[in-house]
């Protein structure tokens, strides 16, 4: 038998296998049971939610001769027919290439012959938007008053463009996007017929970059099992196939967005560009990644608005704090421009190396989003003078001596903070190694996948205290609150620590939202380099 792509293989027979348009499923199988079958039917929705297939199976069950709970039987002499083509009862149309007066006309003068061996005569209109407007006008009488024996199931993926009058005339239909477990389960379900091991992340994935239609994860599933034949698919070779990245990328370019770093920036895309990633695919993403970014800013019960973990939304929360929503509608509208450039550039990698220069620089833009940008990074500006100042690093003026009037006296000196001196000798072997080796640890959590992890470590001092013990001095406080909220999530580290660095030590998180506490503070890195001590690579 010639091979069939997966979508065609396991296409659902019935109403039991439909996934994801339960509502829709219910309505239909309840008309059928009941009697009360509408002459037209308006299927809309984006492609690849099940609009075609529903129409079909649902035209079956009108001409089914034993009907079931889950709708056709499949096995009557009706069904089979139906199934394998050669039913006149059954007539699939192509609106898109049958859009003309002619072609509608035809299909008038058909519908005055009953079905030949009872049943019901069903046309099923495909892409019906495609139909010109005196196409629309010719069908609508035979809409108005069909014959009892006739019914139509037009399907669409505009149904804006469908003219009112018809519209009207229709039992209208919305297929919503399918959700992303629901589609991982799907794929789940098809690779243990076929034989094939998956990771769980790596369908989730082609689940999620399929945006809701189950015919487009299919198709990635199948384009990924014929890259890697009879080998397991894994997180990693999605990536490669689909030219796409992990969450990680996006929560480290936002955070190089927030700070402005553009060396940052542009060091992301040149890790993006070695790894072979799909700029354009990339910048997609991005704008769907922000957008859940703006959701996250704006409403309140997020979590059946983004299909994102729990992890990845408290990260996200963090980012939504320090960005306005004026910022974030600016980035989306820029990233959103960009990806309309990308289409007609020649070189790929300038424009989109300019587009997140720009989001660093508003100060090179004079619209308004720019401009609330560019005094967000005002305002984040003084916090940091607002710290130094608190801290006793500056004194701005010198105070007026008391008793004499607008006579200022000399500045009194200002209170050092005091650090804690380490000295080399006295810092643990371990501890030396993995502050040595710090930066292959974070290629290792980032390798892992585990881009939440990275993210709540940022801006992290190394330090060690008097039992030998490897402290992490954390600045922010929704990081603090991930380490000591979880014992797992430092365990998580831990272990990563002992893969890079065959070490294993004792980590303690410590509290340095105070910014005197963090200037009372050396990172081990930094002894470690200005002394020059030795440390395994």
């Amino acid at each position: 038998m010639a091979y069939q792509a997966l979508y065609r293989k396991y296409r659902p027979k019935d109403f039991s296998d439909v996934k994801g348009q339960d509502a829709i499923v219910t309505t239909l199988k309840n008309q059928l049971s009941s009697g009360r079958i509408g002459h037209a039917y308006l299927f809309c929705g984006t492609r690849g939610t099940g609009k075609t297939t529903v129409a079909k199976i649902l035209a079956k069950a009108m001409n089914c001769e034993h009907l079931t709970e889950n709708g056709p039987c499949g096995e009557c002499p009706r069904c089979r027919s139906i199934e394998d083509g050669s039913s006149m009862n059954v007539v699939e149309i192509d609106g898109a290439s049958n859009n003309g007066v002619a072609d509608v006309r035809q299909i008038v003068d058909e519908v005055n012959y009953a079905p030949i061996d009872g049943g019901r005569k069903v046309y099923i209109i495909d892409e019906v938007h495609m139909l010109t407007e005196n196409a629309f006008n010719a069908l609508l009488k035979t809409l108005e008053e069909p014959p009892e024996y006739l019914s139509f199931i037009l399907a669409t993926t505009d149904p804006q463009k469908v003219i009112a009058t018809i519209q009207s005339r229709c039992q209208r239909y919305d297929f919503k996007r399918i959700p992303v477990e629901t589609i991982t389960a799907r794929l789940r379900e098809l690779l243990d017929k076929e034989g094939v091991v998956a990771e769980d992340r790596a369908l989730n994935y082609i689940a999620r970059v399929a945006d809701g239609a189950l015919r487009d994860a299919l198709s990635l599933l199948e384009e990924c099992i014929s890259f890697y034949f009879k080998e397991e698919l894994t997180f990693d070779k999605v990536l490669d196939v689909v030219g796409s990245v992990d969450q990680t990328i996006y929560h480290t370019m936002t955070q190089a967005l927030i700070d402005g770093e553009v060396d940052r920036v542009i060091e992301t895309v040149d890790e993006l560009v070695a790894t072979g990633r799909e700029l354009t695919q990339f910048a997609k993403e991005y704008v769907w990644y922000l957008r859940n970014l703006m959701i996250i800013k704006a409403a309140k019960n997020v979590e059946q608005l983004v299909d994102l973990s729990d992890e990845n939304i408290n990260i996200l929360r963090g980012y939504a704090e320090k960005l306005e929503e004026e910022q974030i509608v600016r980035y989306i509208h820029v990233m959103s421009r960009l990806v309309a450039d990308m289409r007609h550039t020649s070189n790929r990698r300038v424009e989109f190396e300019i587009a997140l220069i720009r989001l660093c620089r508003p100060q090179m833009e004079r619209d308004y989003d720019s401009l609330v940008d560019r005094m967000k990074g005002m305002e984040r500006d003084l916090e940091l003078l607002k710290d130094k100042l608190e801290a006793g690093v500056y004194q701005t003026t010198a105070p007026v001596q008391p008793g004499v009037p607008g006579e200022a006296m000399q500045a009194a000196p200002l209170q050092p903070v005091p650090v804690k001196q380490i000295r080399p000798e006295a810092i643990p072997d371990e501890v030396k190694e993995i502050a040595g080796q710090w930066k292959h640890v974070e290629q290792a959590i980032m390798a892992s996948g585990k881009g939440h992890l990275l993210a709540m470590l940022r801006d992290v001092v190394l330090s060690v205290d008097d039992s030998g013990n490897l402290v992490l001095g954390i600045k922010y406080p929704m990081n603090i609150k991930y380490f000591k909220d979880s014992k797992e999530h430092l365990e998580m580290l831990t272990d990563i620590i002992g893969e890079v660095t065959g070490k294993h030590v004792n980590i303690v998180i410590k509290d340095l939202s105070n910014a005197r506490d963090r200037l009372a503070v050396t990172d081990l890195r930094e002894i470690i380099k200005n002394v020059n001590i030795e440390v395994e690579e």
